[in-house]
């Protein structure tokens, strides 16, 4: 099956170019992901629809490599999944046909370097954070004070509050919470020679 696949950024321009070129290669209008918004919003309904869509065998025909993302990042994020479904993805402006040697030579390459900039990012993180530790500083959110833990608690046992209720109220997550239940009940277990 043929998809296409056509945005713009704004509401005064035009998706013409593009419909154009749904027509030239033969894509039924039942099979057209058209929109209006820009191409830095991770979330678009139509591209969302058009992933939810396709099938293996498929085939998403774009006007360029822009129309479907703005960042590398999240180009190569949506060319790696078209991949991972067994869909053909073909670009007219870049000439780039995934279904062909050379254009999943050009895929593997753009995934390649994405997957070599975030081990770099990761490399980067772990030495600043070592570096950190070395000055010491510890990383992660401060630990909440007794305080602040003995009343969620009490508001839990009374059992009058959801756990969105004591976790708002208290200014803690839902896993501190937890964590302070069950550390609490380690301790009477312990107690208690459990």
């Amino acid at each position: 099956m043929k998809y296409g696949y056509g945005r713009v950024s704004t509401q005064a321009q035009e998706l013409a170019r593009q419909e154009d070129l749904f027509n030239s290669v033969g894509i039924d209008e039942r099979y057209r992901f058209m929109e209006k918004m820009t191409g830095t919003k991770a979330s678009r309904p139509q591209l969302d629809r058009l992933k939810d869509e396709v099938r293996e065998g498929d085939t998403v025909y774009i006007e360029s490599l822009s129309r479907l993302g703005r960042s590398t990042k999240d180009l190569l994020a949506l060319l790696e999944y078209f991949q991972g479904k067994g869909v053909t993805l073909i670009s007219s402006r870049e000439s780039i046909d995934t279904s062909t040697a050379t254009g999943k030579l050009v895929t593997t390459v753009l995934c390649a370097l994405a997957e070599f900039e975030r081990t770099l990012i990761v490399e980067r993180t772990q030495e600043g954070l070592k570096a950190a530790r070395a000055r010491g500083r510890k990383g992660g959110r401060k630990p909440k004070s007794a305080k602040e833990i003995k009343m969620a608690l009490s508001m839990y046992d009374s059992k009058e509050f959801s756990v969105a209720e004591i976790c708002k109220r208290c200014n803690i997550s839902q896993g501190t919470l937890y964590k302070a239940i069950n550390e609490r009940k380690a301790q009477a277990d312990t107690v208690e020679g459990k």
